[in-house]
């Protein structure tokens, strides 16, 4: 018998839109001789399934379950596609472990971690990872900013960005001292905390892995080339960037990218597939790899890194799903 997936979208941040073009990469995606896939949508209160017919049935929380045709439909597994709450912070994957449901992304724990992208970044820097110099403020603080010692910690130009959240919105690159205080008001509309980190020059370039029990795929870098200030929504989603897939950069730094990539996959006991992004810099002309964020619940729009990737290594994005949610009842 097929496998009931839900593929889980929408979200209460800033990015439901792109969660929702991230479904329907997912759901074209997926193995049809394998999987019935249903797109459950969530935010605020309002979870239901959208039906192939296009009405809605509402999602009984107390089980995940919801009735078509008279019947009760119960889900074999979640694939998570919410980018930001409660999908990329652990909450959802809280509710999925209290009703025994398979997922597809890292647990509670993980997700919490990588989503604060302060206290990630500062995490894996105790396990030997390069990162960027950072200052957080909170938003009680943010009165208060002394912008002088913000630019002795990091530098001018910086980034100001929400601690969480993504697809760049609240992020200001920051080119002049005064400009640090509305740049900080800026993200503080999307988050609470706020993350001052130090501009890096280079290349900037992600990377795509996840493991199974028997295998390891490290997929190709891509490159990420914008004449924007630096890599933002419109660059993301309205076609203001070039991608190329896989990066150009050396066979020793794409070889030496990939075991960086593995190593934080493995120092986080990451789930499913996750994204990691870097600045590749240039220091005595020596490539030195600069992790920047990492990326739980990665876009799978058609058009995503992830799919691109997934091309260029010569794989198929049904048979990666596949193995993914396959490992889960190994």
């Amino acid at each position: 018998m097929k496998r009931n997936i839900a593929i889980v979208c929408g979200g209460d941040s800033s990015e439901y839109a792109v969660s929702l073009r991230s479904a329907e990469g997912l759901k074209s995606f997926f193995d049809d001789e394998k999987y019935n896939t249903y797109k459950v949508m969530i935010r605020s209160n309002d979870w239901h399934v959208m039906l192939d017919n296009g009405k809605k049935a509402q999602i009984d929380r107390k089980d995940f379950t919801f009735i078509e045709d008279g019947k009760t439909v119960f889900f074999d597994y979640a694939y998570i596609t919410i980018h930001g709450t409660p999908g990329e912070n652990g909450l959802l994957q809280g509710y999925f472990d209290l009703i025994n449901l398979p997922y597809s992304t890292s647990g509670v724990l993980v997700e919490a971690l990588t989503f604060n992208k302060f206290v990630c970044n500062q995490y894996l820097r105790s396990f030997g990872v390069r990162v960027g110099e950072s200052v957080l403020i909170r938003k009680m603080d943010a009165t208060k900013v002394d912008e002088k010692a913000i630019e002795e910690a990091v530098g001018i130009p910086c980034f100001v960005k929400p601690v969480a959240g993504g697809s760049s919105f609240g992020v200001t690159k920051v080119k002049e001292r005064d400009h640090l205080a509305p740049a900080i008001r800026t993200a503080l509309l999307e988050n609470s905390d706020v993350m001052v980190e130090g501009f890096i020059k280079g290349i900037e370039v992600t990377q795509g892995i996840y493991k199974t029990q028997d295998k390891t795929v490290v997929f190709p870098a891509t490159e990420v080339v914008t004449h924007n200030e630096f890599f933002d929504f419109d660059a993301k989603y309205n076609g203001q960037v070039e991608e190329i897939t896989p990066a150009r950069i050396s066979e020793d730094t794409a070889a030496r990218l990939s075991k960086v990539t593995e190593a934080i996959y493995d120092i986080l006991n990451a789930n499913g597939i996750i994204r990691v992004d870097y600045i590749i810099s240039k220091e005595d002309g020596e490539d030195k790899i600069n992790m920047i964020e990492v990326n739980t619940t990665p876009g799978m729009t058609t058009t995503s890194f992830i799919p691109q990737q997934v091309r260029a290594a010569g794989l198929q994005m049904k048979d990666v799903l596949t193995d993914i949610v396959e490992n889960q009842f190994c």
